[in-house]
């Protein structure tokens, strides 16, 4: 497989891209070049990619081009990646963000949620993970819940009668629930915190908590249970939920 590599003398960048023009476009924000070079040649099978190597560089990068996803750290030179994050929000970019760190306590998720990260994946990671949350949060933010039909094992759902049948068999969730259920099957084998859930389910100027997330989490699993697909929706203790074989 052959890439061609081409260097942005002002910026000092790289942009691999292999010879396919379906590929979306992703920008890497990390200031440790090898780092960076490595993640971009791992994942260039599937994304475009360019790399800037500071925060402010980034931020430049991610307000003056258009971007499918960005991957930021948070610890770097001349703008933080919280700052880059909180300012892209600032001026109304919603690019979806994955924050890629070393920085793995629970407080550091949270803030980086709460300035508008989509997802949070902390160092050392698998490349197949990250590609695997790349196209997560991408499907998200463009709308793919759209699809009328959704699919695990032998549990279906029609988003758009917003039914559900395992085996054929129709099975009633409450209005939550089946949000819940719906967005973890679009996510399937990703981790999505209870934050993640809240956000998009009551929406950021909802006046509950997200322990409301862990209450209808509990629903849908009893109403689940009895068709033996409570066991498939996993607890990741401390963070959230992943729906997974």
């Amino acid at each position: 497989m052959i890439y061609k590599i081409l260097i942005n003398l002002k910026h000092t960048s790289f942009i691999y891209r292999e010879r396919n023009e379906n590929i979306v476009k992703v920008l890497i924000i990390e200031d440790e070049k090898v780092l960076s070079d490595t993640i971009a040649q791992c994942i260039c099978k599937d994304f475009q990619t360019e790399q800037a190597f500071d925060g402010y560089e980034g931020y430049l990068y991610a307000k003056e081009n258009i971007y499918d996803a960005i991957i930021l750290d948070l610890m770097l030179p001349e703008m933080s990646g919280y700052d880059v994050l909180l300012k892209l929000r600032e001026n109304k970019i919603y690019t979806p963000v994955l924050i890629l760190t070393a920085k793995d306590s629970i407080s550091d998720k949270l803030k980086g949620f709460r300035y508008g990260a989509d997802d949070y994946l902390v160092k050392p990671f698998e490349v197949e993970e990250l590609i695997a949350r790349l196209n997560a949060i991408i499907r998200r933010t463009k709308g793919n819940y759209q699809d009328e039909l959704l699919e695990f094992k032998d549990l279906k759902i029609n988003t758009q009668k917003r039914n559900i049948t395992i085996k054929d068999e129709e099975i009633t969730l409450q209005g939550k629930q089946f949000d819940i259920l719906e967005y973890l099957i679009n996510s399937k084998g990703t981790i999505i915190t209870k934050e993640q859930i809240f956000d998009k389910i009551w929406g950021f100027d909802s006046f509950t908590t997200t322990n409301v997330v862990e209450v209808y989490a509990s629903g849908l699993r009893k109403t689940l249970k009895q068709y033996g697909y409570d066991k498939y929706i996993k607890t990741i203790r401390g963070v959230g939920y992943m729906i997974t074989d």
